[in-house]
């Protein structure tokens, strides 16, 4: 039987950082030892009264259905938090709980974005955005921020220029993935502008927002004029070490929840429901907990800064996240014998660094951008030194 696939799944590549991951995991099955600096999750523990909250609420029965968009007690504790940041348009009844993030990502864009519908991505972006656009049927349009290191505020002429009133969608990641940058309040002042000039729809993705080494970014829907246009993403994984548990949420108007929630009853009916129960502790008690967090990717960002340095690579500092971007230079010691052909230079570099130096890294080019490799800092200080030591060993800065 030879079986005959959709166009949609045709249109999509599998995602490179599951890909690097894998890879990782394939060596290390095979007795090396990787530096894997591909994987984005924290690699933190998720607190002890988070873990607490759950096994509590397993134990009181809670383990069946909820409602599809969430208990109310945890959408009241989001909408709270969401009121923190500015945002008072979103009310309990605004807010959608969803297993993961990327989950209500997902249903946004498809409900949102049509076959031929444009989407404008801030390059570098983060890979399954252009995954869900392409299963949706959308086009992409693409707006180079690599040359800025990674701001967006000196890019918002090239945006200007992308965007138009054919511009469905837009999507916004700050802090950011993989580049870990804040964008200033002017430069989302700049989208504003943009988004009411043109009637375009925005997707705040603040999945990092709780992980900033400066002022907490801004959340373009608190913005005048934004209340009503943007879709405002967070979740758990991230800032509470909670990549496992899958729980996320987005918040909109009504007029958009009455679409998604078609697609959300019918795939994914709800979040668990003990883990909803401890995403209600992790908004409420755990400060503390993310602050040290918070303060362990500031000094390894340090650390790395100095050690790049020292090998006279310059990298842009991030101010949120834990990714740092990467130079992929051609001509560096490691390449000089490289079969480069049709791929891109960064993706041969980071297959190098892996095979040689058992370094873990995803290619730029995968979020858009060649010429850089992903790394992310989620791993402890002498890890780091010593992947930077394997890569330099071998030729790679």
């Amino acid at each position: 039987m030879t079986l005959e696939f959709a166009a949609r799944v045709d249109r999509v590549e599998p995602s490179a950082t599951v890909a690097i991951s894998n890879l990782a995991s394939q060596l290390e099955n095979e007795g090396k030892d990787v530096v894997d600096l591909g994987i984005g999750e924290p690699d933190f523990d998720t607190p002890e009264n988070i873990k607490a909250a759950a096994k509590e609420a397993m134990d009181a029965g809670e383990t069946g259905y909820t409602q599809p968009n969430g208990i109310p007690p945890l959408r009241e504790a989001i909408a709270e938090k969401l009121h923190d940041d500015g945002l008072d348009q979103y009310d309990a009844d605004d807010v959608v709980v969803t297993p993961g993030g990327k989950q209500g990502l997902f249903e946004i864009v498809q409900a949102l974005i049509d076959d031929g519908d444009e989407v404008a991505l801030l390059d570098p972006a983060w890979v399954s955005y252009e995954a869900m656009v392409k299963i949706a049927g959308g086009s992409l349009t693409r707006v180079d921020t690599a040359r800025h290191d990674f701001q967006l505020e000196p890019a918002l002429d090239d945006l200007a220029a992308a965007v138009s009133d054919d511009t469905e969608l837009l999507v916004v990641n700050t802090p950011g993935n993989p580049h870990g940058a804040v964008y200033s309040d002017a430069a989302l002042e700049g989208v504003r502008d943009l988004a009411v000039e043109h009637d375009i729809t925005v997707i705040s993705d603040e999945i990092y927002k709780e992980i900033t080494y400066g002022e907490r970014p801004t959340s373009i829907g608190s913005l005048e004029g934004m209340g009503d246009r943007t879709i405002t993403v967070n979740g758990f994984s991230k800032a509470y070490a909670m990549t496992g548990w899958r729980l996320g949420y987005y918040a909109a108007s009504q007029e958009l929840l009455d679409q998604t929630g078609k697609l959300h009853g019918h795939s994914v009916t709800c979040a668990v429901n003990f883990v909803q129960h401890a995403g209600i502790e992790a908004l409420e008690n755990t400060d503390e907990a993310v602050d040290e967090m918070v303060e362990a990717f500031r000094e390894r960002r340090d650390m790395l800064v100095e050690l790049f340095d020292e090998h006279d690579v310059d990298v842009a500092v991030p101010d949120g996240a834990f990714y740092m971007m990467v130079p992929t230079a051609a001509d560096c010691p490691a390449m000089a014998d490289a079969e480069v052909g049709d791929d891109p230079v960064d993706q041969v570099w980071c297959e190098g660094a892996i095979e040689d130096a058992q370094v873990a890294t995803v290619p730029g080019s995968a979020f858009g951008t060649p010429g850089y490799a992903r790394i992310s800092y989620a791993a402890s200080r002498d890890r780091l030194r010593e992947a930077v030591e394997r890569l330099a060993e071998h030729g790679y800065l």
